[in-house]
């Protein structure tokens, strides 16, 4: 076996894994970031970036047709979309990433790690890394795969497979309504599919606010998404025509593919944590400074996906600069505040966790959707009717939500839906971990005509 000694070890290459290696090597310490797959990770390849890319043409293409006098055809070029898809995550080739590590003073070293020992990495099963100060994993999560009968007689599609695809399915089904399930069945719609959508409930987005889900089902259904609520999928086989699903409220489909899109469950399995005392396969908690409660000596640190708090890439690299400038200040033998908000703290995990679904319409959100049990929560619901949404597209459909603690006067939380709605959300975002008082709020003047002026309607209707 070879040997090598580093300041820290970083499990897990994705953009999670990037910024707490990145924010260590700034402060003065040696790092190796270990990556069996791409360098770049999920986000990159496989999740964030190209399902973003597929989305965009769909969204651009009925938001001018929403616009008199805009030319607009019919149809996606599929060939074009998917090739643009292709710049963006550069087919695979992950080098790139690769040069940008060396050039941030990280040492990139390819292969599957393992916990062997205290502060020990094993690459490979050969090589092993020993860090002085501290191993951070940032493993990230993969698909959970239901259980349902002559699931494995076919080859189903994950996430993975419906963001890399080159061809469009003529009939593609999908299972689940959460963000990858609607993500994804609009793009294909778009892209020329015949989409069937399987989910449980009688809307999509269960996490998020009624409203968002109703509107989302129906943009679904507007962009000829088939949307089979209250069901779900008691067996597959595998036909003479096609993939046939038997649905729970009696049904059936025949599809040609069938995206899985049930959730993911953090990547803990295949780490050697069993020889730490702790159990694979669950996430791995964590305090607000990343570092892992269930291993003695305050050595092992985790971020993202892996320890289940928050699992957003962006909320990922949130915690991932908190775990890297803990350990950096750590090593230089430098105080680590622990209060909430401290640069070495993710407190927002617990507060102002925002997230965009770019479906058509948009739905985007920051911390709490509704009102707490038993509180004197407040909660204002008006619709986006204001000069520039209407300005944005004939017939602009939205809504708008926020969530106020009255005894406080401040924000708890933001939702909007409609068309374009992204770029409104870090206002919402800001005034939530600033805990701007409404009254100060107030004196926040959206510019007109734009649809931020959707803020000054909910605090008129608050009664401002």
């Amino acid at each position: 076996m070879s040997g090598q000694t580093f300041d820290v070890v970083v499990i897990g290459a994705g953009p999670v894994g990037e910024v707490a290696a990145e924010r260590a090597a700034r402060g003065g310490l040696k790092v190796a970031l270990v990556e069996h797959e791409r360098f770049g990770g999920e986000c990159s390849y496989w999740a964030c970036i190209p399902s973003k890319a597929l989305l965009r043409p769909g969204n651009l293409l009925a938001a001018a047709k929403r616009v008199p006098g805009v030319p607009a055809g019919d149809r996606l070029d599929s060939a074009a979309v998917f090739a643009r898809r292709d710049w963006f995550t550069g087919k695979g080739d992950d080098s790139g990433q690769v040069d940008w590590a060396r050039g941030a003073g990280i040492e990139p070293v390819r292969g599957h790690g393992v916990l062997t020992g205290e502060r020990e990495v094993t690459v490979d099963g050969d090589r092993v890394l020993t860090a002085r100060h501290a191993v951070i994993v940032c493993t990230g999560s993969v698909p959970s795969k239901p259980s349902i009968p002559g699931l494995d007689t076919i080859r189903p599609w994950g996430s993975r497979e419906a963001t890399s695809a080159s061809a469009v399915p003529g009939r593609l089904g999908v299972l689940g309504g959460g963000v990858v399930g609607v993500e994804m069945a609009q793009a294909f719609a778009s892209l020329g599919s015949e989409v069937h959508l399987v989910i449980t409930g009688e809307r999509p987005l269960p996490r998020n606010a009624a409203f968002a889900g109703d509107l989302v089902l129906h943009g679904l259904r507007e962009a000829g998404v088939y949307v089979h609520t209250e069901s779900g999928v008691e067996r597959v086989a595998a036909g003479p025509g096609g993939i046939e699903l038997t649905l729970k409220d009696g049904g059936t489909l025949v599809v040609d593919e069938f995206l899985v899109a049930t959730g993911r469950r953090p990547a803990t399995a295949g780490l050697g944590l069993e020889s730490l005392g702790v159990a694979a396969g669950r996430a791995l908690e964590v305090d607000d400074t990343g570092r892992v409660s269930a291993v003695d000596g305050g050595w092992l640190f985790a971020a993202g996906d892996v320890t289940g708090r928050a699992p957003l890439t962006h909320q990922g690299k949130y915690g991932a600069r908190a775990a890297g400038d803990t350990v950096a200040a750590l090593a230089a033998g430098k105080p680590v505040p622990g209060e909430p908000w401290s640069r070495f703290t993710a407190t927002a995990d617990h507060h102002a966790v925002p997230q965009v679904v770019f479906t058509d319409p948009e739905v985007a959100a920051v911390g709490l959707a509704d009102a707490r049990p038993g509180s004197p929560d407040r909660v204002v619901d008006i619709d986006i009717a204001v000069a520039g949404s209407s300005l944005h597209a004939d017939g602009y459909t939205g809504k708008a939500r926020m969530v106020v603690d009255p005894e406080r006067n401040v924000l708890l939380g933001v939702t909007f839906v409609g068309q374009d709605v992204a770029e409104l959300l870090h206002s919402a975002t800001i005034a939530i971990v600033g805990e701007v008082p409404l009254d100060r709020l107030w004196h926040a003047v959206p510019s007109f005509p734009t649809i931020s002026e959707v803020w000054l309607r909910l605090l008129e209707a608050y009664g401002l």
